[in-house]
C-alpha cells in the first residue's frame, strides 16, 4: 500500500510547495465499457494531494460519462475527497482507489457545486460527512431528480443503482470570495465562494502545496457548461480568482495547469460569448441563425464544442433576447 511522505518530512525536504512541472501531464483513465470499469488513476500533484482526472469531453457511454476531475487530500488524520463523480459505481471505484493510494481513512467529502457529476458518486461515501454550501444543498434537492433522469438516458448501464445521496452538512463560507480558513488534521485549507457558473461555486486551496481545486469557475481547453450561468458575475469571479496568484489549478473539466492559463481561457470565451450574443440579439437573430454564425477557431477546437456550444445558446441566448425586448418597451 502506497502512503504519501509524512508532512513533516516533506517540509524538511523542502518539497511542500509546487510539485515538479512534469507531474502536470494528464493521467487519462482507461475505461472498460464491458466491465463498467472507469479505470481511475490517482496522480500526485504534491505530497498528499492527488487528482483523479476524467475525460476532457462530453458525456458518452464510451467514457463512462466521467468528465470530471475529482481529487483527494491526505491530512495526517484522514482524507478529504473533492467531488465524487457521476454515478454510484464511480463513487465506489474512487473510494477503492483512495484505499489503494493511502492508508488514511476517508473522513470528509467536499462538494464544490450543485452539478450532478459533483455528487452522484456520493453513494460510495455514505458513511462519511458530505459538505456543501446551503445554496448547493438547496440546488441538489431541487434538481437531483431531473439530473438522474437525464444521465440515465445519456450514460446507460454506468448509472445502474445510482440514486441521489445528498450532502449532509452545511459548509459555511463567507460570500463574495472572502477567505475562510479550514483546518483538517495537519492540513490548512482556504475556502472561498463565488458565483457565476452557479449560484455557489466553492474553491478549495491547500495552503501547503498551493494546489487549488477551482470547480466549475475555470474550464481548461473545454467549452464551459452554462445551465445555471450568469456571465457578468462569472467574469467578476474570474477577476478575483486571478488576483490570488494561484499555482497549480485543478479545474473540474479539462487539464490541470499552472497559473492563470485556464482563467484566461474561460474569460476569453465568456467575453466573446457575451459580446456575440448581445450583437445577435440586437440584430434580431433567431437561435438557429445564431448557431450558424461564425465562431472563433480557438473555441471550435476545444473539447465538447459540438454539443456544449449548442447548449450555451439554448441556456443563455434567451436572456439576451429578453434584455433587448425590455429595452425596446
Amino acid at each position: 500500500m502506497r502512503v504519501f511522505a509524512p508532512l513533516a518530512l516533506a517540509t524538511a525536504l523542502g518539497i511542500g510547495g509546487l510539485w515538479p512541472a512534469a507531474a502536470v501531464a494528464q493521467a487519462a483513465p482507461q475505461v472498460d465499457v464491458d466491465r463498467l470499469d472507469y479505470g481511475l488513476k490517482a496522480r500526485a500533484l504534491a505530497p498528499g494531494v492527488w487528482v483523479v482526472e476524467g475525460a476532457n469531453a462530453d458525456f458518452t457511454v464510451a467514457n463512462g460519462c466521467n468528465i470530471i476531475n475529482t481529487g483527494f487530500i491526505a491530512t495526517g488524520k484522514g482524507v478529504v475527497v473533492i467531488n465524487t463523480g457521476v454515478s454510484k459505481r464511480q463513487g465506489e471505484q474512487l473510494r477503492a482507489l483512495i484505499a489503494r493510494t493511502t492508508s488514511e481513512p476517508v473522513i470528509k467529502v467536499l462538494q464544490l457545486n450543485l452539478h450532478p457529476d459533483y455528487f452522484l458518486g456520493h453513494q460510495g461515501f455514505a458513511d462519511v460527512p458530505r459538505l456543501a454550501t446551503p445554496a448547493t444543498r438547496a440546488g441538489v434537492a431541487r434538481e437531483a431528480s431531473a439530473y438522474e433522469d437525464n444521465l440515465y438516458r445519456l450514460c446507460g448501464d454506468w448509472m445502474k443503482d445510482t440514486k441521489t445521496l445528498p450532502p449532509t452538512v452545511d459548509l459555511e463560507v463567507p460570500s463574495g470570495g472572502q477567505a475562510r480558513s479550514w483546518k483538517v488534521g495537519e492540513r490548512e485549507f482556504e475556502l472561498r465562494e463565488w458565483t457565476g457558473h452557479t449560484d455557489s461555486d466553492v474553491v478549495l486551496i491547500d495552503k501547503q502545496s498551493g494546489v487549488a481545486f477551482v470547480g466549475g469557475l475555470v474550464f481548461s481547453q473545454r467549452i464551459p457548461t452554462t445551465p445555471h450561468a450568469k456571465v457578468g458575475p462569472w467574469l467578476e469571479s474570474l477577476k478575483a480568482l486571478e488576483a490570488l496568484g494561484l499555482r497549480t489549478v485543478v479545474p473540474s473539466h479539462g487539464p490541470v495547469h499552472q497559473g492563470s492559463e485556464g482563467i484566461a481561457q474561460t474569460r476569453r470565451y465568456l467575453q466573446w460569448l457575451d459580446g456575440h450574443f448581445k450583437k445577435a440579439a440586437e440584430q434580431g437573430l433567431e437561435m438557429n441563425e445564431l448557431l450558424r454564425s461564425p465562431v472563433p477557431e480557438e473555441f471550435k477546437g476545444w473539447a465538447a464544442f459540438s454539443t456544449e456550444y449548442t447548449r450555451n445558446v439554448a441556456h443563455l441566448y434567451p436572456v439576451y433576447e429578453r434584455e433587448v425586448l425590455k429595452r425596446g418597451r
